[in-house]
């Protein structure tokens, strides 16, 4: 614990000799759950981010038709018998 506290540059409050658990961890803490909420909403921004780019991709897809519809021609045995009557 001594060797991780000197890693991290901990220096012990006044008063003490040594960095005690409860100091580093506390401080550890806050910076977990810090860093837990700034990744929550880093990420929750990319989805959103994300989800615009395929909405975008939908909408070009859409107004780009992958096939032509072309007007009905009348040709064929019903035509040919309704214009003989």
């Amino acid at each position: 614990f001594l060797e991780t506290a000197a890693y991290f540059c901990m220096k012990p409050k006044l008063g003490e000799k040594e960095v005690s658990p409860h100091s580093f961890f506390s401080i550890w803490h806050e910076f977990s759950s810090d860093f837990k909420d700034f990744w929550k909403k880093e990420n929750k921004l990319i989805l959103q981010e994300r989800v615009k780019e395929a909405e975008e991709v939908c909408r070009q897809k859409k107004g780009k038709s992958l096939y032509n519809i072309r007007p009905k021609h009348d040709s064929g045995i019903v035509s040919k018998n309704c214009g003989d009557t």
